[in-house]
């Protein structure tokens, strides 16, 4: 079928997009290179169509189908989307994405490059022409373009050769696609999901999270929309979470079970209701874990599973706790992120822990015993500050100690609040005693990040200490502001301030960090100690790792923001961000094994891909314990890029044939 044909169905109703595939995430360059292949006639692969009946299909968009039978698109959506996109000069109706990944496409006659729109560079050759107006104007327009080229004397000899190439531009609607139509009673959702996966190797599949999804768009198709917008809106307070995420929290609420099978059969109008009471009930733990324990935005919101098991707990309870109920219920949330309670099997965790709730029995007494039980002792140790990097597990918590206890900026005295303005007064991690003066003094880098030596203070005094040692801008400090370096659990023996004491140092703060947290605990218990008196281990068993320390980790701001700078890059690719610093864990005893950068568990695309891992600047041992965990590993963020670009979006020129993703396939 020519392209041109197969668009002119795309405005007719007579081919859409099936409600369970994801938005368009090509990019500029996908773009530029389905354009290339077409203009120079290589194959770009053909389409898949699921043929159904108009009434039966449920499909993306508000686009009104013609009736009797059409097409649903399985594989092909970024390619037709694309070439609507330029050809037609707007986007489908049935888009959801970027439009700035293909508007603006230029082509310059001379060189037969395609390029998007660059003021500059473009603006005195007449040689670029924009593809979507060409498109737009047709044959009328491809003769003025001639007719005018020709009156330049520097082009009029090549006039007959350009015009040409306009043509074969031109040309591009009239290219013929192969399309496959699977088709017949038979051909249930789950079974065309099925063949969506095996036949989309090279492009985003679906996850078990998007298979719930696509059977509660069946009967309600707006679904998807009010759950973006409940994302959004999450996203615009700075909480970044993800579709599946949310999903796991309307299953719990709705079915009291984690996993999404449950899901499957419940009719739309339960599902709509079960989505309103989990985003009240998300607001409503977002709203206690921020105004309670600090933890105000995405980067120190830790333990997210268990908000699953909070909105679930909270729906039992009609929506409101009281202060006593609503400090044990973050009790338990902070004690069961800081021990890594969903690091491991997030829907076995949550299974137990709901259950746990449940019966006779059950409530946050029980389920604050079946984590104590789990974990073997819920007291915080001063070792457990012994871990490094400001992805560890007790980063949040020194950010939680910061927040609540009143910690105060060493440059202006003032309480360190979420709502301080100017744009010097953000929150930064400080290293007290500064990077550069301990890796003079040849301090290794574990000692160097330990969380003991991090405190949060605002960029301004950040800045302004820069590499000041404590025993020169500590004094000066407590004359301007007394009780400032107290209120950051500073041991004021002056004599730990000097750098050659920096171990001792490391230890006596330690010991006030572990006793703050274990008072903040006991204040939200209302003072109820038991389940605090259990000692836990002091220290990660780590098979190879030295002095205690657990391998890997984030070792900086600038190797973290690198982090959430590539998850934003995979984002706009439509595939899942990464977990920084994420835990191997045993996962019997929750115990930290190592720490990994960056990674992917359940793969690029989630469930469907192998793991993967990013690690900057980690040792040999690391890598070897991660390849051991099964994980793939990069070591460099451009390496990590070719591999998305090559193994998970698909070939260099952006497409893959449709005999290349049936090999593939089988």
């Amino acid at each position: 079928m020519q392209i041109s044909t197969i668009l002119d169905y795309i405005d007719n109703g007579h081919m859409a997009l099936p409600e369970f595939q994801r938005g368009y995430v090509w990019s500029r360059d996908q773009v530029r290179g389905l354009f290339g292949s077409l203009y120079r006639r290589h194959p770009v692969g053909g389409l898949l169509v699921w043929a159904t009946q108009s009434e039966e299909a449920i499909h993306r968009g508000d686009q009104q189908l013609a009736p009797g039978v059409v097409k649903l698109l399985l594989d092909g959506q970024q390619r037709m989307t694309s070439l609507y996109g330029v050809i037609r000069g707007a986007a489908p109706q049935f888009f959801d994405g970027n439009e700035q990944a293909f508007t603006g496409l230029h082509f310059h006659i001379g060189n037969e490059e395609f390029q998007f729109y660059q003021p500059i560079a473009m603006r005195d050759d007449p040689l670029w022409i924009d593809v979507s107006k060409l498109f737009a104007n047709g044959n009328e327009g491809l003769g003025k373009l001639v007719a005018e080229i020709a009156t330049r004397p520097e082009h009029a000899a090549l006039v007959g050769e350009y015009a040409g190439r306009l043509n074969r531009l031109l040309g591009i609607r009239d290219i013929g696609l192969h399309i496959e139509e699977i088709t017949g009673p038979d051909m249930t959702l789950d079974v065309v999901v099925d063949i969506f996966n095996k036949v989309n190797s090279g492009g985003t599949k679906l996850s078990k999270g998007d298979l719930a999804l696509a059977k509660i768009c069946a009967s309600w198709p707006d679904a998807r929309a009010q759950m973006k917008q409940l994302l959004d809106g999450w996203k615009a307070h700075r909480y970044d979470f993800s579709l599946d995420w949310l999903l796991r929290s309307v299953n719990t609420v709705l079915t009291g079970e984690a996993k999404f099978l449950h899901l499957h059969d419940k009719p739309a109008a339960e599902v709509s209701d079960a989505l309103k009471r989990a985003g009240k009930h998300i607001d409503t733990s977002l709203n206690y874990i921020a105004g309670r324990l600090g933890l105000d935005h995405d980067r120190v919101l830790f333990g997210r599973g268990a908000i699953s098991v909070m909105s679930r707990y909270l729906d039992m309870r009609g929506g409101q706790l009281d202060a006593a109920e609503r400090d044990k219920l973050l009790f338990w949330y902070a004690q069961a992120a800081m021990w890594g309670r969903f690091s491991g099997s997030v829907e076995s965790f949550i299974d137990v822990d709901l259950e746990a709730l449940e019966g006779p029995d059950g409530g946050l007494d029980n389920l604050i015993e079946v984590l104590r039980l789990w974990r073997g002792g819920l007291r915080v140790e001063p070792a457990h500050f012994d871990s490094w990097s400001v992805g560890a597990r007790f980063y949040p918590i020194l950010y939680m100690l910061t927040r609540v206890r009143g910690a105060r900026d060493w440059g202006s005295g003032l309480e360190l609040k979420a709502e301080l303005l100017g744009k010097m007064s953000s929150l930064e991690v400080h290293h007290i005693f500064p990077k550069a003066q301990l890796y003079k003094a040849n301090v290794g880098r574990a000692k160097v990040n330990a969380l003991a030596n991090f405190c949060f203070l605002t960029k301004g005094t950040n800045l302004e200490i820069s590499d000041t040692r404590p025993e020169v801008y500590f004094p000066e400090i407590e004359k301007r502001h007394p009780g400032a370096l107290a209120s950051q659990w500073v041991p004021m023996d002056e004599d730990l301030w000097r750098i050659e004491n920096f171990d001792r140092f490391l230890e006596a703060r330690r010991k006030l960090l572990a006793d703050e947290a274990n008072r903040v605990f006991k204040e939200l218990l209302n003072g109820d100690e038991r389940w605090l008196a259990a000692m836990g281990p002091a220290t990660p068993s780590v098979p190879g790792s030295s002095a205690g320390h657990v391998l890997g980790g984030v070792s900086s701001d600038e190797e973290e923001e690198a982090m959430y700078e590539l998850n934003d890059w995979l984002d706009a690719q439509g595939l899942s961000r990464g977990q920084v610093s994420f835990e191997l864990v045993d996962p019997d005893t929750g115990e930290q094994r190592a720490l990994l950068d960056l990674a992917w568990p359940e793969g690029v695309q989630a469930e469907l891909t192998e793991r993967v891992a990013l690690l900057l600047g980690e040792s040999a041992e690391l890598l070897a314990v991660a390849n051991a965990a099964d994980y793939r590993c990069f070591v460099s963020v451009e390496q990590f890029k070719e591999y998305v670009r090559r193994e998970i979006l698909g070939a260099a020129n952006g497409s893959i044939s449709f005999v290349e993703q049936l090999e593939a396939a089988q």
